[in-house]
């Protein structure tokens, strides 16, 4: 799935054609992409619209048309964004495309259809953008608002709750992962069990991996250094860049885990 970095470098994908006026419409309506989109016509509208901004909140994604028509994107677990300036170029999964005046296409694909596509139209952001949490680091995210939340729920375990995406937009999987290795926490340690200083840490670090995720990800799909956890914890036996001790990888809370038991000591 998708996280805060790579839905920002698809973004980004796009943001270029801003300014560029759209020309033809294509939308496979018959796939699960568009279970969101009422009636038929209602992608038509974009047709003769100009690419105004892009937008992203944690996981999602939402282009603004002519100031009043809005179109949000949810990557699901294979979605992809692409520009082509080849008019014959294929796209086999490309259900969702935007022909633009200087010959180049906006092409959304999704070859397992778990992402969605949704379109308001109207003068104010529609509530499904709207409503959504502010970006980690933004002013509103502080260690207060997220203390709060944990205090509530002090026998949950740690590694679930960092997937929460109304506290937490953007992280995933393996930002967890990297948070908690950086912090040196277990996976498996319930709120309860992290005291004041090392919630502070762990405040600082979620941010810190924010801002190292967009700095590299974000920037051109680039490779993590391999001083992070990310490049070694795909598979098992991998190599803790601590400890070099083999990592260890579990279901946590319903998700996979990988972690280093030698490094993450706080338990």
């Amino acid at each position: 799935m998708p996280e805060l970095a790579e839905v920002e470098y698809f973004k980004r994908v796009w943001s270029p054609a801003e300014n560029t006026k759209v020309t033809e419409v294509m939308a496979r309506l018959d796939k699960r992409i568009f279970r969101e989109i009422k009636g038929a016509q209602s992608l038509n509208c974009l047709n003769g619209s100009t690419f105004s901004q892009s937008f992203r909140k944690g996981k999602q994604l939402c282009f603004l048309f002519d100031q009043d028509k809005w179109l949000g994107l949810h990557m699901g677990m294979t979605g992809k964004l692409k520009i082509s300036e080849e008019p014959d170029e294929a796209f086999k999964y490309g259900y969702l495309m935007l022909f633009l005046e200087d010959g180049r296409r906006l092409i959304f694909e999704d070859p397992r259809l778990f992402g969605k596509v949704l379109f308001s139209q109207g003068s104010r952001a529609p509530d499904w953008w709207a409503k959504l949490p502010d970006e980690i680091l933004s002013d509103s995210f502080t260690f207060q608002s997220m203390n709060t939340f944990l205090e509530r729920r002090p026998r949950s375990l740690i590694k679930p709750l960092l997937l929460e995406q109304s506290v937490f937009p953007g992280i995933g999987n393996w930002m967890a992962d990297e948070i908690l290795w950086r912090s040196q926490i277990a996976p498996f340690v319930k709120v309860a069990e992290i005291d004041p200083d090392k919630r502070e840490e762990l405040y600082s670090v979620i941010r810190e991996v924010c801002v190292d995720a967009l700095e590299v990800i974000a920037d051109g799909w680039k490779k993590p250094p391999n001083s992070w956890l990310f490049n070694h914890r795909w598979k098992d036996n991998g190599i803790c860049p601590k400890t070099k001790q083999v990592l260890k990888r579990e279901k946590i809370g319903g998700r996979t885990a990988c972690w280093s038991p030698d490094w993450q000591v706080y338990r």
